[in-house]
């Protein structure tokens, strides 16, 4: 059986196929222990829990029968995660006690950071602590030229010095971060063979990021370091949980298995323990399953343009899409530099759960702060702070009963009375209610415009992607604000990061700095065939250790590329024309380019990929325009301060073809979508729900 399970922060979803089905579960998070959560999401799958037994005394077994490359009858499960806890360890600055050695004379590279400010005219600006305080960085006396050549190497003597003092600062984990190690890593290997001869967990910068720009890879091997000790314990929890779940709902005395991968943020999965090795790869894990997830029902829709919004109980994640999924190698993550490929998704804290509140001029904000799962908004029975959710209950657009499909109830009395203790000046609890969702959608609005007006992109040539448990709320609202013609509400949107996560690709990104200006065709071409060809010999022994032979392997490669005195770079595929590829992305990102000038090629990329078998949603025959029978009954909501008798539609009931104008509400067990006066939804052949502008 394979079942993929993203925890977030209010809730964690799973979606795993049964019977031929695809299927949804969510359960409440365990902030305290988030591997708790997914104990008890394979508890209800696999045990039973669910539903009845099949017979008395026995649980209903779902675990896949493997035929080949095992033993015949053998039971299997692959459960694949998303997970934030790397990026919640780095907000929350719990990860582990780190050491780092790096070359003499660069021990506070981490500290000094970059020229560049994030407020230029904030003479108050306070920068990050680094995550390795400065009695615990170490400077090895070792120098390595730009050029890879051994200018003075390490004695043993020099080894077993800053060996002792590592093991005397009592850290769980050390860094290892060399000058210009990315050019030849001998030096690098030495420290981390004595280190590890003392069994320390070690995070080598040649290993994690090959890289030139000494900051960003000193930062990126400290953050990796800084997470092993947090992910390595909670995948080990994650697997002996899912190990217990497999043994337990086994067939009779056949054996079971279980395999355990982990989401990158780079779009691709990879097994448990590569991940706690390298867990800095894991930070944007369950957003990244969104993203594949949108792509994939936007392409059975028919849209390859699209915006991604995805609003959880704690934050949003946003993303454009346009034909292929776009990297980036620049991004920030509490505020420290993670050089790592990972999908260009922008956050911001508003989501379902975000606490609403007045500052001390008066002004009503919402979020980032949120009440999470614990102790969750006021609707939810212990919460004491008005959150969104709450404000959509009291307006009348989350029906109370419905809520996981009717198994869990929300408390619209208590919600009133705590909100009416709190909306200030306000002069009425509905117009408090209005102005939390008016603030979060601006929050919203503004990080869809981060990610395409302020990149030349033009949001009305582009379908909105709404999922996540609220991402249905406010998709019309948003809509509107920014002038898009469609909405899109997949089939299962509080599960589809889940979704996106069950058919992740294995991929193996690995990347090398070379400086190489373009010259003569011929020469550049056999320079780069031999940097590409160390890294695929590289991908091919790690791919082989995921189970993929040389034949099951496909390999995208690629270039950073920039003009000769230029500080960044642009990323383009190493195939054709790369040079006028360059200058054409150039153009476009910039708005010009300087065909006449030299260009150079600072990185190689290689991203190996290995197929999964991949769920497909079911494609539906056409049931007619007549949605009535889905119709469950009528409720007063509250639109632009109006009050509207709506329609609440049970969306399990919808059939493709079935149009409906608004306002509306469709309820269903993972989520609740709101259709505004002066929209119209029709349902497809896959069950999604498209939503368009009466006038469109």
């Amino acid at each position: 059986m394979r079942i993929a399970i993203d925890t977030g922060g209010t809730f964690t979803d799973c979606v795993f196929v049964r019977d031929g089905a695809l299927e949804v579960l969510k359960v409440p998070s365990t902030p305290h222990n988030p591997a708790e959560a997914i104990r008890h999401a394979l508890e209800k799958i696999l045990l039973g829990a669910q539903r009845p037994a099949t017979s008395p005394g026995s649980n209903p077994v779902f675990l896949q029968r493997r035929q080949s490359g095992r033993q015949r009858g053998e039971a299997f499960l692959d459960l694949t995660c998303g997970t934030t806890v790397g990026t919640n360890a780095l907000l929350e600055r719990r990860g582990g006690r780190v050491a780092l050695v790096t070359t003499a004379g660069f021990e506070d590279v981490v500290e000094i950071g970059r020229q560049a400010r994030l407020r230029l005219y904030d003479f108050f600006v306070e920068k990050p602590l680094p995550l390795v305080s400065r009695e615990r960085r170490f400077g090895l006396r070792e120098r390595v030229g730009y050029d890879g050549r051994a200018l003075a190497r390490p004695t043993p003597a020099e080894l077993a010095r800053i060996v002792n003092k590592v093991v005397r600062s009592r850290v769980q984990s050390v860094a290892v971060c060399l000058l210009f190690s990315f050019a030849n890593p001998a030096h690098e290997q030495a420290a981390a063979r004595a280190l590890r001869a003392k069994g320390l967990q070690v995070s080598v910068s040649h290993e994690i990021l090959p890289e030139f720009r000494e900051y960003e890879r000193t930062s990126t091997t400290v953050v990796n370091a800084y997470l092993v000790p947090v992910l390595s314990s909670y995948l080990a929890e994650i697997e002996h949980h899912a190990a217990y779940a497999a043994r337990e709902g086994r067939a009779g005395s056949h054996p079971a298995r279980t395999q355990v991968r982990v989401m990158q943020s780079s779009g691709g999965i990879v097994r448990a323990s590569i991940a706690a090795r390298e867990p800095v790869r894991t930070i944007l894990s369950g957003p990244a399953g969104g993203v594949l997830g949108a792509q994939y029902v936007a392409s059975r829709a028919g849209f390859d343009r699209i915006i991604t919004f995805d609003m959880g109980g704690t934050s949003t994640d946003v993303a454009l899409i346009e034909g292929s999924l776009r990297t980036t190698n620049e991004s920030q993550v509490a505020e420290l530099p993670v050089a790592v490929p990972m999908l260009d998704i922008h956050t911001v804290g508003a989501g379902g759960g975000s606490l609403a509140r007045f500052d001390r001029a008066g002004a009503l904000r919402v979020g980032p702060e949120s009440a999470g799962a614990d102790p969750g908004p006021i609707c939810y029975g212990r919460g004491e702070q008005p959150t969104v959710t709450d404000a959509h209950l009291v307006l009348g657009r989350i029906a109370a009963e419905g809520f996981l499909g009717g198994e869990f109830r929300l408390d619209e009395r208590r919600t009133r009375m705590w909100m009416e203790r709190t909306r200030g000046s306000m002069r009425s609890l509905e117009a408090f209610a209005q102005g939390i969702l008016d603030v979060a959608n601006a929050v919203m609005e503004k990080a869809i415009r981060v990610i395409s007006v302020e990149r030349g992109h033009d949001p009305r040539d582009y379908a909105l992607v709404a999922f996540g448990g609220a991402g249905g709320l406010h998709a019309c609202e948003l809509a509107s604000a920014l002038r898009m013609p469609r909405v899109l509400v997949p089939k299962f949107p509080g599960g589809l990061s889940a979704l996106g996560i069950l058919r992740a690709d294995v991929v193996k990104d690995f990347s090398q700095t070379v400086r190489l200006t373009v010259g003569a065709r011929q020469e550049t071409r056999a320079a780069l065939d031999h940097a590409f060809r160390r890294l695929k010999r590289r991908g091919l022994r790690e791919m082989r250790a995921e189970g993929f032979s040389p034949g099951q392997i496909c390999t995208d490669c690629l270039l950073d590329m920039r003009y000769v005195g230029q500080a960044y770079e642009l990323t383009v595929p190493a195939v054709g024309d790369f040079v006028e590829s360059f200058h054409r992305a150039h153009e476009r990102r910039y708005g010009y380019a300087d065909p006449a000038r030299s260009t150079e090629i600072v990185n190689v990329r290689a991203r190996l990929i290995g197929a999964t078998p991949k769920p497909e949603l079911p494609r539906r025959r056409e049931g007619g325009a007549d949605a009535s029978a889905a119709v469950l009954g009528t409720r007063r909501t509250v639109f632009a301060r109006h009050a509207w008798a709506t329609l609440v539609y049970d969306r399990a009931k919808l059939r493709a073809g079935n149009r409906f104008a608004g306002p509306a509400i469709l309820t269903e067990y993972s989520a609740t979508t709101v259709l505004s006066p002066g929209w119209r939804a029709r349902v497809d052949a896959y069950g999604n729900l498209s939503l368009t502008p009466s006038l469109a």
